[in-house]
């Protein structure tokens, strides 16, 4: 039985895309030991493969990393394994050090781009310190994949290199309906579900809301604008047209997205991580039988073509996204939903990514 040693630099407990990645090969003869960090806050795991988190002196900024990426090396370095899966460009440095000086395989998991994540836009010499890492190491790996073709494009483009696409889809649920913790009365719910950070458009539906009669805008998650949000919605008097729940437990939220009649994911184009995004609320709000709203941005915009299970953002305009939104809810997309409801799932993905890890190059 191979081990394979997985990391990230999170404490574990919510990276639903490598939970999945570890049952299937734990589920498939593989050994699997996946290392992250303990935070403060972190939860006790119950995990059916074995788990260890590292409690680091430094959580944040450069001396994180360091520490991380220096701990994780002798680790990596001292312990037994014959495959080691690194999950994004921040883990990838001790990873491929180890892989090279132990030749083992080095299989690696792209999320999205690094680099272009919103937190160094604005930090150019950080920025550039792992665009040189990406540089020197994706040409030499051999065994890659991410979350979308995009992003795949994108690094098939830049350094020559290939991966494959395993896309971040959910396993397969059967609905199952609870109950909002207040009235409806009868209104049209509209669903936002996920982290409330900037460049999500939550600003623009909120405002939408004010040319939207007997609708309700239902906003789960946490974030850093989420009390800006809250000030916005007093200030416009919406109070009585939009919710905040905050965060809840992913089988809570299980029960409450089937509730809605819309899901919304309206994210701005704000560089090339947006841009490509595929956000995991999409492919919830599909099995949970509810049609969807998106951006007009690559992979939000081939789901509803392929699928047909709602429509593309034709004009971030208040008022016009209104109309849209009103004229969406008069059509019935039950078909296309159980159809994509069908295909669009993780246990479809498995067999690619087994592929990868039983013919490693």
């Amino acid at each position: 039985m191979k081990k394979i040693i997985v990391t990230v630099t999170n404490d574990l407990s919510t990276d639903q895309r490598v939970a999945k990645v570890c049952n299937t090969l734990i589920s498939n003869n593989f050994e699997v030991l996946l290392l992250g960090r303990k935070l403060k806050n972190s939860k006790n795991l119950k995990r059916n493969y074995q788990t260890k988190r590292f409690r680091l002196l430094f959580n944040a900024g450069f001396l994180f990393f360091a520490e991380y990426n220096f701990r994780l090396f002798f680790y990596l370095l001292f312990t037994k394994k014959d495959i080691l899966l690194s999950n994004d460009l921040d883990t990838l440095l001790p990873n491929y050090l180890v892989g090279k000086i132990q030749n083992k395989k080095i299989v690696f998991d792209s999320h999205e781009l690094f680099p272009e994540i919103p937190e160094l836009v604005n930090r150019p010499k950080v920025k550039k310190t792992w665009l040189a890492l990406e540089k020197w190491m994706l040409p030499r790996l051999r065994n890659n994949y991410t979350v979308c073709n995009s992003i795949a494009g994108f690094y098939k483009k830049k350094y020559n290199c290939s991966f494959e696409t395993i896309m971040n889809l959910p396993t397969e649920k059967k609905v199952e309906l609870g109950e909002f913790p207040f009235k409806i009365n009868g209104k049209k719910i509209i669903l936002y579900q996920g982290a409330i950070n900037v460049g999500r458009g939550l600003e623009k539906i909120i405002e939408t809301m004010n040319f939207l009669e007997n609708h309700l805008l239902v906003i789960i998650g946490e974030g850093d604008i989420y009390k800006l949000l809250k000030d916005k919605v007093s200030s416009e008097n919406l109070n009585n047209k939009v919710v905040f729940l905050g965060k809840i437990t992913p089988s809570e939220l299980h029960k409450l997205t089937p509730l809605a009649h819309l899901g919304i994911s309206l994210e701005e184009d704000l560089g090339l991580n947006y841009r490509f995004a595929l956000p995991n609320k999409i492919f919830d709000y599909i099995q949970a039988e509810v049609p969807i709203l998106v951006s007009n941005l690559p992979e939000m915009s081939t789901i509803i073509k392929n699928y047909n299970v709602g429509e593309i953002v034709k004009n971030r305009d208040a008022k016009k996204l209104a109309n849209q939104i009103e004229q969406i809810l008069k059509k019935d997309f039950s078909k296309e939903l159980k159809l994509a409801k069908a295909e669009l799932i993780w246990e479809k993905q498995e067999q690619k990514l087994l592929a990868i890890f039983n013919h490693l190059k």
